[in-house]
């Protein structure tokens, strides 16, 4: 492993599925470690982190916070074990609780699509929309009977000693609303801070998912911006400018489609698709503006497209693009050789 700063892909599929990739070999949800000397700081937690992670040779002793982009369920699955067994892994740890960042509740309910021919039942309508700190509490409320049977019988750490969960603040941010504004015009905000890394924050357009949240990681070194999941957004061009690496989700719409047999859910998931996320050209030109040094694609929906669909980035930003597969490792060190992943 390189004592550059770097990240580690521990998953590259995005969206509620188990997926494969082109060959059929398995594929994790999105999760991205961002490794800074002996620290490591993970965004998002799709389907296997924790377990990647563990592949990957990553110590939850050496967990700086984790960082939620948005509140979709391929970005958070795997949030359970990190908090359930990552207090077990943690039982010795002395430098206090590790941050859990995210976004607040968005407030209401998401409009109901033009394409929907019943009123669906919401699920808890007494807090539909709940944002990482009620996501928190309702897990653990959830596995209660496991962890209080862990904390009185065998003296576990409760996750709640283990994790302290922050909610992203918006007071600042002048015109969102989650409806009809989910990503206005906005200066990055800095979310957190230590001897390392200064991680700033701007909302993305991912529609009707609101608050969403890009993120980038500076370094004494070098810097990484991860997009979350987002349609070309002019807020993330403003937080990329000039960072050493853009890890930036992309989508293919024509395989995505033709998976889908029934008509109306496949028009309001289209629908959704086209407004709400990026295709290759896209990502190349958003990589373009922003003057990022290296473009790295990821989220990749549907996984098992061919590779050379995600090249399309190459059609409108000429600098260095790679495609990682799971457990790749890339650096963002200033003066790095982006060409190539270091593993």
């Amino acid at each position: 492993m390189t004592s550059e700063p770097h990240i580690v892909t521990l998953g590259t599929a995005g969206g509620p599925r188990w997926w494969r990739d082109h060959s059929g070999a398995p594929r994790f949800g999105i999760a991205t470690a961002v490794v800074v000397g002996d620290r490591w700081y993970l965004v998002d937690c799709g389907n296997g982190a924790g377990h990647q992670a563990t592949a990957a040779g990553l110590s939850m002793l050496d967990l700086g916070g984790v960082f939620l982009t948005h509140m979709h369920s391929d970005h958070l699955v795997d949030l359970p074990s990190i908090l359930l067994f990552g207090a077990f892994e943690l039982k010795n740890r002395i430098d206090g609780a590790i941050p859990i960042l995210g976004p607040g509740d968005r407030g209401r309910l998401t409009p109901l699509s033009s394409q929907a021919t019943a009123v669906p039942r919401p699920v808890a309508p007494e807090r539909p929309t709940p944002g990482v700190g009620g996501l928190v509490k309702g897990l653990l409320a959830a596995y209660a009977t496991d962890v209080n049977d862990r904390m009185f019988d065998s003296l576990a750490r409760s996750p709640l000693d283990t994790f302290e969960v922050t909610e992203i603040g918006l007071d600042g941010v002048r015109g969102f609303d989650p409806d009809t504004a989910v990503a206005p015009a906005m200066d990055p905000l800095e979310v957190f801070r230590d001897d390392v890394v200064t991680v700033t924050a701007t909302l993305v357009s991912h529609h009707p998912m609101a608050p969403a949240f890009a993120y980038r990681f500076d370094t004494e070194h070098g810097s990484v911006t991860i997009s979350g999941d987002t349609a070309p957004c002019d807020n993330l061009v403003r937080l990329a400018r000039d960072t050493d690496l853009l890890l930036h989700e992309a989508i293919d719409l024509d395989i995505l489609a033709a998976q889908y047999s029934d008509t109306e859910m496949l028009n309001a998931t289209m629908d959704h698709h086209r407004r709400s996320h990026t295709t290759p050209a896209d990502a190349g030109r958003i990589a373009a503006r922003a003057g990022a040094r290296h473009l790295a694609l990821h989220h990749l929906v549907p996984s098992y497209a061919h590779p050379e669909v995600w090249r399309d980035a190459q059609t409108t930003y000429d600098g260095p693009l790679t495609i990682p597969d799971d457990l790749d490792v890339l650096s963002f060190a200033r003066r790095a050789a982006p060409a190539a992943a270091l593993r």
